[in-house]
Parts: structure tokens; C-alpha cells; sequence
């Protein structure tokens, strides 16, 4: 069952066309990676789909329902959630507050019980703490929790935007870079988390530059060039594809 579909999405600046008529479908529970030279449209493609861009041309589903150009805090609440390829996050706050930002989508009182910190406000409250502890406990940095966000290791800080990301209970996570600027520990270790993610019932939609990570742990590769879509399908096949092996250069070796 699909649970992403991108049909025949258009995305314009001006003169250039960065996302020209991609069709792709991300099946529930499955690991999926959007891959492609610099340049190639992948954050593009993830920031239509997250709400950040509406496209010209092309619609994108969710769930069955119609998502094309919602405003991201509505996507978010219908279960899509996301990190950055730069690192977004409140650098002076504690790591735990971090994640209760991500958890705000899912808390429903109001503004009144919240002045007065009326009891079921204060019962939400601890929930939220709890299930973002939680998250903390999941990625490896419960122990970090009362530190400032800005001290965690650049690693550490991606962990953190997935906590936070998966603070939102998503059933879809879109992972922009997650290996960036990691060392081959910690990227042996998200390779782990990213498997963890998906045995929660959760969807993956990762755009990623390692090669190695990317055989590895994904199910269906869709690969972009200057904005097209040039190859799909199970890794080993799209890695034989020669229009993909010539996207990167023909570097097969090098890059793979």
C-alpha cells in the first residue's frame, strides 16, 4: 500500500525548473532513498512534500488524501515529519525542550488551562515529558537531556532532530542528510536507528549522500538528475542502471 504518492510534480524558479514531472509512490513500512548528484532537486522534492514549497504543476498524496500545498503544521499533524539538511534547532534550550517542540502538535489544551495550569494541562504536561524522554531514551541521549541543544556533538544533533521529529508520532519521517557530518561510528549507528524507525511501524524517506549507508538499509532508491527522474526500483538494479552510473560520473567505483 502506498503511503506517498508524487504525481507528476512541477517545481519553478524563474527560469529554472528544479523538480520537472517526478512521479514516485513510497510504500507504507518500507525504507525508501531519494539519491542524485548535487543539484539533482532532492531537497526540492522534500520541501514540497513537507509543505515548505508548493508546487506548479503535480499533485502529492497522503494516506489517499489530497496534502499538495498544505502548510507544513498541518502536515505535520497528519503525520509527516521531518529533519533538515542544515541543522535546525534551539541551540540555548535544553535538549529536552528540543523534543517538546516536536510534541507540540500533539497536545490539546488550550490557552487558558495553560495560564492557569489548570489540572489536565498539568496531567498533559508530564505526558509530554514522558513520551519525549522516551524519544531521548530511543536515540541515545536521554542522558543529555538538561544540557543546552548548541553543546551536543554535530552527531549528537542530528539524533536530536530525529527525537524531535519522532516526538510528532509520525508515520512518516523524511530524513534530509541524516549521516551528514558524521564519523563511521556514529554512521554504523544510525544505519541501526534508521532500521529501529521502521520496526516502529514508521516510514522512511531519506535523502543521503553515502552510498554505502544507502545500499545498505534502503529498499527502493528514486534517483534525480537536473530534476528528472531517471531510474527507480530495488538498489542492485539501480545501481547497474547506466544512466545512473553516468549521473555520477561514471564514477561507479568511487561512489558506490
Amino acid at each position: 500500500m502506498s503511503l506517498l504518492e508524487l504525481h507528476d510534480v512541477s517545481k519553478i524558479f524563474g527560469g529554472l525548473i528544479a523538480v520537472n514531472e517526478l512521479s514516485f509512490s513510497v510504500e507504507e513500512g518500507s525504507i525508501v532513498g531519494l539519491i542524485g548528484p548535487n543539484g539533482a532537486g532532492k531537497t526540492t522534492v522534500f520541501n514540497c512534500i513537507t509543505g515548505n514549497y508548493r508546487p506548479e504543476h503535480g499533485r502529492i498524496s497522503f494516506t489517499g488524501q489530497d496534502v499538495t500545498g498544505l502548510r507544513p503544521h498541518r502536515l505535520v499533524e497528519l503525520g509527516i515529519a521531518r529533519t533538515f539538511q542544515s541543522i535546525r534547532l534551539f541551540g540555548r534550550l535544553p535538549v529536552l525542550e528540543n523534543v517538546l517542540a516536536g510534541r507540540h502538535c500533539r497536545l490539546k489544551s488550550g490557552l487558558l488551562a495553560s495560564m492557569f495550569h489548570l489540572p489536565a494541562q498539568r496531567r498533559e504536561e508530564r505526558e509530554a515529558v514522558r513520551r519525549c524522554m522516551e524519544e531521548l531514551e530511543f536515540v541515545g541521549l536521554a542522558a543529555h537531556h538538561a544540557e543546552e541543544a548548541g553543546s551536543l556533538s554535530y552527531g549528537n544533533q542530528r539524533l536530536l532532530e530525529i527525537a524531535r521529529a519522532l516526538a510528532s508520532d509520525p508515520h512518516l519521517i523524511i530524513l534530509d542528510e541524516p549521516a551528514g557530518g558524521m564519523n563511521d561510528q556514529e554512521t554504523v549507528a544510525l544505519i541501526d536507528l534508521i532500521g529501529a524507525i521502521r520496526n516502529r511501524g514508521i516510514t522512511v524517506l531519506l535523502i543521503e549522500h553515502d552510498m554505502r549507508l544507502v545500499m545498505r538499509i534502503c529498499e527502493k532508491l528514486v534517483v534525480l538528475e537536473n530534476g528528472c527522474l531517471i531510474a527507480q526500483g530495488e538498489p542492485e538494479a539501480v545501481r547497474a542502471n547506466p544512466a545512473v552510473i553516468e549521473a555520477y560520473l561514471g564514477a561507479e567505483s568511487e561512489v558506490w
